[in-house]
């Protein structure tokens, strides 16, 4: 696709085979163990395990997106801790060096568990202040993730990219939060964009998945091939309803963007919010260095802050109307959570992770700013959390 084509167009567009007449625009998922293969197994479709025509179109949609113009090649994965892995464990080998950052999501740690039962060494530092610098020298892979979940956190991917090179090492960023529509980060010398599609890429909390993108080849077949041999693949009608969200992306992206920052502009002038985190406000210390890599003002959908306490946060939470008590984030519908819960993030207890949807960004702080006002009620009051006696 041509590389002007805009983001909204590109979105609607890719991965759509050439037309054909009484055909569908977008055809069915494929559902198929083994395909019709005379004579030697030459491909393309040989067997289930190995590669599907729905997978494909998925692929070729997200590589338009993660590096329009190249020959960038997309591996499609059933999660996306199922991408990370792939990446960390195809690339790096027993008596490597991985440098991880310390403040990334929180099954991190589980992979870091396993990196070094590998007998991998595993190094960390935050991702504010481009910290991992420290950690480069004799490393084998650099794993980014900007903006970092849950505290938003960003770092300087291209002098990152750049030093880690020179170092001899790979880098790998978890573009998660940001997506291929706000960062592209092959674009800023990432030797592999990863990312959870479980979230805002297809953004309507019905589907698992995630993927791989890499310029280039050779790399891109290794991971290929782990994911081969670990059997890790993804389910056909998974590919055709992440396929089918992307049109909307776009859409999504944009909207979500401008209310959450219209949510952090009236979350500043809250008296018992503390700790607010989102990289689009100007005053955030993360935004020169995420204006300067995150594209036409997508910023993302989650703004992080603190409440007083557990039972502050709990109120605030049971009061929500237009909001969903969920984990996760980027879907239609706005969530929010109470993050401590799961233990693992160092967080305060009553740090709120608020994923913004679509939802009229009017109704939405409305709802917001009633339910923070009816926890300050309850705690002027005195009255117990909820779920409690």
């Amino acid at each position: 696709m041509n590389e002007m084509t805009g983001d909204g167009t590109r979105s609607v567009r890719a991965g759509l085979p050439e037309p054909v007449a009484y055909e569908p625009a977008m055809p069915g998922p494929v559902f198929a163990a083994h395909y019709h293969l005379p004579g030697e197994p030459v491909g393309p479709y040989t067997y289930g395990r190995d590669e599907n025509p729905t997978w494909t179109r998925l692929e070729e949609a997200i590589g338009e997106l993660e590096s329009p113009g190249t020959a960038a090649e997309t591996i499609l994965f059933p999660s996306g801790m199922g991408a990370v892995s792939a990446v960390l464990l195809s690339q790096v080998r027993s008596g490597d060096t991985v440098v991880l950052p310390s403040d990334g999501y929180q099954a991190l740690p589980l992979v870091r568990e396993r990196l070094e039962a590998y007998g991998i060494e595993v190094r960390t530092a935050p991702t504010a202040g481009d910290a991992q610098l420290g950690l480069l020298d004799g490393a084998k892979l650099l794993w980014i993730e900007s903006p970092s979940n849950p505290g938003l956190d960003v770092c300087d991917i291209r002098r990152l990219a750049e030093a880690a090179h020179t170092a001899g090492a790979l880098v790998a960023v978890d573009n998660t939060l940001a997506t291929p529509l706000g960062q592209r980060p092959l674009d800023l010398g990432a030797d592999f964009s990863v990312a959870s599609g479980t979230k805002a890429l297809t953004g309507h909390g019905d589907v698992l998945l995630g993927y791989v993108c890499c310029r280039d080849p050779e790399r891109a077949a290794t991971v290929r091939k782990w994911r081969k041999t670990a059997g890790a693949v993804t389910g056909p009608l998974e590919a055709w309803l992440a396929h089918r969200s992307l049109a909307t992306l776009h859409l999504r992206v944009d909207r979500q963007a401008v209310t959450a920052l219209a949510l952090a502009g009236a979350l500043r002038e809250r008296p018992e919010v503390t700790g607010l985190r989102h990289p689009g406000l100007p005053d955030d210390p993360a935004h020169p260095v995420a204006a300067a890599q995150m594209r036409a003002g997508r910023f993302g959908c989650v703004v992080s802050f603190a409440l007083p306490d557990r039972a502050y946060a709990e109120r605030f939470l049971a009061a929500l109307r237009l909001v969903d008590e969920a984990t996760s984030f980027g879907g239609v519908r706005s969530t929010a959570e109470r993050r401590g819960r799961w233990g693992g993030d160092a967080v305060p207890e009553g740090f709120i992770r608020f994923s913004v949807g679509v939802e009229d960004t009017e109704d939405l702080l409305a709802d917001v700013l009633r339910a923070l006002d009816e926890a300050a009620g309850a705690a002027a009051a005195g009255r117990p959390e909820p779920g409690a006696g």
